[in-house]
C-alpha cells in the first residue's frame, strides 16, 4: 500500500481502545483539571472526599492526612471501612472495585450515601491510575485488610494481614512524576482545605502532620459550631456590626440548608457558598435564591416598620 493511501486509510485498525484506567493517564486533566500544582493536591481532596462521605454518612468522626517523609500521602479515617466483600457483578472485591473502575462507588443511585462531595465515585480510581504505587488498608468485620496497585493496576490479592477491633480506610499513594508536573505537596496549601472541611462540617476533626525533614509540623481543626465558626474565623480582623451571628438551618425530604453571616463595617462582602462541600466560586441558583429572599425579607420588615416610608425606593441586593 503506497503511503498516500496508509495516510488516507480509515478503517476499525485506527481505532484505539483505552481500557481500565488508561484514559486517565492519557488525559488526567479531564479528571483533576490540569497536571500543575492543583491537579496535585486534589489527588489528595478526592481521598479525603470519600472519609468526609463517611462523616456526613454518620459514621466518621476522625480524619489525617499525613505528608510522609518521602513525599507521599497517607489519608486514614475511622469509618466503617471500605467494604471487601466480592462484587456481585465483577467477581472481585469491593475495595478493587473502587480503586479500579471507573463510576464505581457507593455514590451512585441507590448506594451508600445520602450526600456526597468529590468527583462522585471516580475520585479514589483516578488517584491510583495518576500514583505509581498506592496501598489500601481496611478495618473492617474484626480483620486488617491490605491490597496494593500501580499506576491503576491491581498487584496484589487482597490479603488479611491481622485482626482490629476498630474500623476505617487508610490510603497511601505516590503521585506519578511522569503525569506531574512536580510532585511536591504543600503543606499551607492542604492545610487550608483541611481547615475548611472541618468548618464545614461540624463535630468532624481533621488533623494533618508533615513528617518531611525540616518541615515537621502538625494540627487538627476541629468545630462543633461549623459555619458559625467559619464565620467567626473570617471576620476575626474585621469590625463586626452585629456581634451574634445571624444563623439558621433548614432541612427538607432531598436537600438541607445551612447559612450564617455577619455585617461588618467594610464596603466589600465577601460570600462564600458551597454545594456538597465543594465551593461554587461562581455561585449559582441557591446562591441567588438566597439573596433575593434575604433582600425581599428586609425589605418587607423596613415596610411593615416605617424604616422605609411609602415613597422610598426598596433595598436593593
Amino acid at each position: 500500500m503506497s503511503a498516500e493511501n496508509k495516510q488516507n486509510k480509515y478503517d476499525a485498525s485506527q481505532i484505539t481502545v483505552l481500557e481500565g484506567l488508561e484514559p486517565v493517564r492519557v488525559r488526567p486533566g479531564m479528571y483533576i483539571g490540569s497536571t500543575g500544582p492543583a491537579g496535585l493536591h486534589h489527588l489528595v481532596y478526592e481521598i479525603v472526599d470519600n472519609s468526609v462521605d463517611e462523616a456526613l454518612a454518620g459514621y466518621c468522626k476522625h480524619i489525617t492526612v499525613t505528608i510522609n517523609e518521602d513525599n507521599s500521602i497517607t489519608v486514614t479515617d475511622d469509618g466503617r471501612g471500605m467494604p471487601v466483600d466480592i462484587h456481585p457483578k465483577l467477581g472481585i472485591p469491593a475495595v478493587e472495585v473502587i480503586h479500579t473502575q471507573l463510576h464505581a462507588g457507593g455514590k451512585f443511585g441507590d448506594g451508600g450515601y445520602k450526600v456526597s462531595g468529590g468527583l462522585h465515585g471516580v475520585g479514589a480510581s483516578v488517584v491510583n491510575a495518576l500514583s505509581t504505587h498506592m496501598i489500601v488498608e481496611v478495618k473492617r468485620n474484626g480483620n486488617l485488610y491490605k491490597q496494593e496497585y500501580k499506576r491503576g493496576k491491581t498487584v496484589t490479592e487482597l490479603e488479611i494481614i491481622g485482626t482490629s477491633k476498630e474500623t476505617g480506610s487508610k490510603t497511601t499513594f505516590w503521585p506519578d512524576a511522569e503525569i506531574f508536573d512536580e510532585t511536591v505537596f504543600d503543606y499551607d496549601t492542604l492545610q487550608r482545605r483541611m481547615r475548611e472541611m472541618a468548618f464545614l462540617n461540624k463535630g468532624l476533626r481533621i488533623s494533618i502532620e508533615d513528617k518531611r525533614e525540616g518541615k515537621k509540623k502538625k494540627e487538627s481543626f476541629h468545630y462543633e459550631g461549623g459555619i458559625i465558626e467559619f464565620v467567626q474565623y473570617l471576620n476575626k480582623n474585621k469590625g463586626v456590626v452585629n456581634n451574634k451571628i445571624f444563623y439558621f438551618e433548614y432541612e427538607k425530604e432531598g436537600y438541607e440548608v445551612e447559612v450564617a453571616m455577619q455585617y461588618t463595617d467594610r464596603y466589600s462582602e465577601l460570600t462564600l457558598s458551597y454545594a456538597n462541600n465543594i465551593n461554587t466560586i461562581e455561585g449559582g441558583f441557591h446562591l441567588v435564591g438566597f439573596r433575593a429572599a434575604l433582600t425581599r425579607t428586609i425589605n418587607d420588615y423596613a415596610r411593615r416598620t416605617k424604616l422605609l416610608k411609602d415613597n422610598d425606593d426598596s433595598l436593593q441586593g
